[in-house]
């Protein structure tokens, strides 16, 4: 990732922000760590939350994805215990072994940090329970979205905005 493209990228995000998140660098001296918060979608059971997480950028971004971390704690199919976020837009470019995903819904190297943040965005209002990185999310979320599963994602709204205002 180019210093200068970087820098331009963040001021033109910053300037002309997207509604849902917002991003930055975590050091000022670090391009390849950003920290975003995604505030969850109104209509969903994520609504009202604030969640923050890391984009973590290889040296050859833009050929190879982010990894992104949910340091919030966030109850959901797609996002592992640990708060790792498994989403095909962050998948590594070419062919899935397993068959599951087609090479256009992996990574490619024209996705920006908006379209990374809108498909989040996206996962957090509808789960895919066929693919889950948190199988215990992804099973209550089929078997009882509005019992156990609603409940944990309250707690985790709650805490998200205690923290929000520590």
């Amino acid at each position: 990732m180019c210093l200068i493209s970087s820098s331009l990228y963040l001021k033109r995000l910053n300037k002309n922000p997207v509604e849902g998140f917002s991003a930055g660098l975590i050091d000022d001296d670090d391009i390849y760590k950003w920290e975003v918060v995604i505030i969850g979608p109104q209509d969903t059971l994520f609504e009202g939350g604030f969640f923050k997480a890391y984009l973590t950028f290889p040296y050859d971004y833009p050929l190879r994805p982010p990894k992104m971390k949910f340091i919030t704690e966030i109850w959901h199919p797609n996002v592992a215990k640990n708060g790792d976020v498994c989403i095909s837009i962050l998948h590594e470019p070419g062919e899935d072994k397993f068959g599951y995903e087609k090479p256009e819904e992996r990574w490619l190297p024209i996705h920006t940090v908006e379209t990374i943040m809108i498909s989040v965005i996206s996962m957090l209002a509808d789960p895919n329970s066929d693919s889950p990185a948190n199988v215990d999310a992804a099973k209550e979320w089929r078997e009882d979205p509005n019992g156990e599963f609603k409940r944990k994602v309250a707690r985790c709204v709650r805490k998200s905005q205690e923290m929000a205002f520590d």
